[in-house]
């Protein structure tokens, strides 16, 4: 819907047009999707990875969409190295494709598609803990100029997109956990022990299950957190199909 020219997303396109103004040109790109679950951390290894189309019910044209970014696979041989150091597992995976989140973001956010891409997957088990554990594993990467970009969603309960709540203000628990969210990640008064609990214990905030019935668009910014190490900024803050949404950088 984003790349469609969708109205509710008009907010949001723009901030992803403007991402190299705000933080340069990254020398990569690695992605942690709502998309992809494994087992065991999975990192993409090939050298140019495939898009995978995985939606239905869009014109013909979304499935002709193009992001020809290369892979990085030293990148990947060393994001496996770092998890595998912190225990974590990791599986390399040289014939995995680009899913959506990677690629329509990225093609707002990128669109000459030059820049290296690796995708890393979301823990089947969709514990916070993990994920946390995930991103911290990886900080050192950020440090050589590598972004490292969490695509989920703030709010996804499928159920509640459209046409009866076409503004913010509507939904009070949608509101509710946007401002405890927000409180979370920014808050400099937090002992970062605090922050943790409350992102571990995400399902204890206002709203929580009404915004996350299942919690895959939530976890990406676990890992975020844990690559970030302490609090951010809030990056993005609007409306997107009726919604209330944020994001947050580091």
């Amino acid at each position: 819907m984003p790349v469609m020219g969708d109205p509710s997303h008009a907010t949001l396109v723009d901030h992803l047009q403007r991402t190299e103004q705000r933080l340069g040109r990254p020398k990569a790109i690695v992605v942690v999707s709502a998309h992809w679950e494994c087992a065991n951390p999975t990192i993409t290894s090939g050298a140019a990875p495939e898009l995978i189309y995985d939606y239905g019910g869009f014109p013909d044209e979304m499935y002709r969409l193009q992001y020809p970014a290369p892979g990085a696979p030293q990148l990947a041989e060393r994001i496996a190295g770092l998890l595998s150091d912190a225990g974590l597992d990791p599986r390399l995976d040289p014939d995995r494709g680009f899913d959506h989140g990677v690629f329509i973001p990225l093609l707002l956010m990128y669109p000459d598609a030059s820049i290296p891409v690796i995708q890393l997957s979301m823990l089947s088990s969709l514990d916070p803990t993990a994920h946390i554990e995930m991103g911290a594993a990886i900080r050192s990467v950020a440090l050589d100029d590598v972004l490292i970009l969490g695509s989920g969603f703030t709010f996804h309960n499928m159920g509640a997109f459209g046409p009866a709540n076409p503004v913010t203000g509507n939904d009070p628990d949608n509101e509710a956990f946007e401002a405890w969210l927000s409180d979370t990640m920014t808050s400099t008064e937090f002992p970062e022990f605090v922050r943790t609990h409350r992102l571990i214990n995400w399902t204890e905030a206002p709203g929580a299950r009404w915004c996350h019935p299942r919690e895959e668009h939530l976890l990406p910014l676990h890992v975020c957190y844990g690559a970030g190490g302490g609090a951010a900024t809030q990056d993005f803050g609007g409306v997107v199909l009726g919604k209330r949404t944020s994001g947050y950088a580091w």
